[in-house]
């Protein structure tokens, strides 16, 4: 499980472009309560039959984990037009069961049903009052998954190519566009929100437990916004503020990574690493090899690992101290001319299956963050908010046009970033000061945003503080879904 929040916590990092991009004006008003929905039909749950483990393989569920599908509206403003299946999973609870536990793990764009297939171990304690479901959000994977005519290669390029990234990335919209013009419209954060309400409906509960990792922080706030008297017990983990900026966003973003390359070569020296005698040599050796791969890509197999994709390699592991030991063996492994490490994290980080093909990862990620604004900036505006991403943490910054919203074929709105859960119970935010992925001060910021917000603070390294396996987070957040004890304002756990 070491790979866990590498592979499921999906941050914004080198795709941060796509995110969101404009704050709402101060006087905008809050959403409107939404009306709860009706009981959907009963789910049947059976065994599940197309899992895909961390290594891109097929994997086989567990004892007790099943997986069925619920339908919903393709557009919640149509509830009696086309309907579309979410595709579920479930793990029954081990002991009294008190209903259901529903989880978001990031992205936006990872499988919640993959990931709890091989997660739920590290949720065990909660899985003894409550069963562990998860899904595969609205225009991800099995759920109407964004395809963009199997074009991942091309959307990596554009990365790359100075010259001809514009054109590339506009292209693969454009295959987007061809492959999942229908879903497209409908896949932003408060429809799927939506969702969630019909999914709490069909569990059969009455309020909705929630546990948000990253960008599944987002979602429940949205959910709470709209549905504040719904509201269960709600973890938002790892939090995302949605009104920052787009520059905002990918900045602090940088900032972040930056500060954790930082501990990580601290931790590396302290370890005796392979890299360097001292944290700013190991800094070195990693930039340069990595700069070695722009002219030069390391033949791995039948494949190369280029620079973007070392880039995605070298990010992965950042996101939890616990990955840092694979990053400096993988690393120093490329300083040999063996690049198979880092190739392989950077295929796990962005969906890359055993086959050669893709899951919707990468194009969930875009489509969902492209509907969440009305931002479309301009070519050269990406370009200046990537050279200050540069000037902060280079390895987060891209050689070519990473995939914006620049030329995403339909419009976004800004109803996500309106957040407000006035009327709901407490919902515990938890935020860690060293998370490079959803900085500190987003926690902060969203614990305000909610009104009902109850703030714990983490100081420790990673992104996601329960992951983390510190005892006092865990503690903390057990307490507060299993026996409903509401953790004191500023409740802060040492690393």
């Amino acid at each position: 499980m070491k790979q866990r929040i590498v592979t499921f916590l999906l941050g914004a990092a080198v795709l941060v472009g796509c995110g969101i991009t404009s704050k709402p004006a101060l006087n905008e008003s809050a959403p409107k309560e939404s009306t709860p929905s009706k009981p959907a039909d009963t789910i049947a749950w059976t065994a599940c039959k197309d899992l895909i483990g961390p290594d891109g393989k097929p994997a086989t569920p567990a004892p007790g984990v099943e997986c069925g599908t619920v339908k919903v509206p393709l557009d919640h403003a149509d509830p009696g037009g086309e309907k579309i299946d979410l595709a579920l999973i479930r793990v029954k609870a081990t002991g009294e069961r008190r209903g259901s536990l529903v989880f978001n793990f990031g992205g936006p764009g990872a499988s919640g049903v993959d990931t709890m297939a091989m997660a739920a171990a590290a949720f065990r304690t909660l899985g003894r009052n409550y069963d562990l479901v998860s899904f595969d959000p609205r225009g991800v994977e099995r759920s109407a998954g964004v395809k963009c005519g199997g074009q991942i290669e091309k959307l990596l390029k554009a990365m790359s190519d100075a010259e001809n990234g514009d054109r590339l990335a506009k292209e693969f919209s454009a295959a987007c566009e061809q492959d999942s013009g229908k879903i497209l419209p409908y896949v932003g954060t408060v429809q799927a929100a939506k969702d969630l309400d019909l999914i709490r409906a069909a569990v059969g509960d009455e309020k909705l437990n929630y546990f948000g990792l990253s960008y599944g922080t987002h979602l429940g706030a949205v959910y709470a916004t709209h549905f504040p008297k719904n509201v269960g017990r709600f973890v938002l983990d790892a939090a995302l503020d949605p009104t920052v900026t787009w520059e905002e966003r990918a900045v602090t973003q940088a900032t972040g990574f930056d500060q954790a390359f930082e501990a990580f070569a601290k931790d590396c020296v302290a370890q005796k690493c392979d890299l360097g005698a001292d944290p700013a040599t190991v800094e070195r050796t990693v930039e340069q090899v990595l700069d070695g791969l722009k002219d030069k890509p390391l033949k791995v197999g039948d494949r190369e690992l280029t620079y973007v994709l070392a880039q995605h390699g070298v990010i992965a592991p950042l996101y939890a101290k616990a990955t840092w030991p694979a990053l400096e063996k993988a690393a120093a492994a490329a300083v040999k001319g063996d690049g198979t490490a880092l190739l392989s994290m950077a295929d796990v980080y962005m969906g890359r299956k055993a086959d050669g093909t893709y899951s919707t990862m990468l194009t969930s990620l875009t489509a969902i963050n492209c509907a969440d604004t009305a931002e479309r900036p301009s070519a050269a505006e990406t370009v200046a908010i990537n050279e200050k991403i540069r000037k902060v943490f280079p390895i987060l910054a891209t050689e070519g046009t990473a995939l914006y919203c620049t030329h995403w074929p339909v419009k976004g709105d800004n109803a996500a970033k309106r957040i407000d859960a006035t009327g709901s119970a407490p919902i515990v935010v938890v935020g860690g000061k060293g998370d490079p992925a959803t900085p500190y001060t987003w926690a902060t910021t969203l614990t305000q945003q909610l009104k009902t917000g109850v703030l714990v603070t983490y100081e420790g390294e990673g992104h996601g503080a329960y992951l983390s396996g510190n005892g006092c987070v865990m503690s903390t957040v057990e307490s507060y879904v299993l026996d409903g004890k509401v953790p004191s304002p500023n409740t802060t756990c040492a690393a």
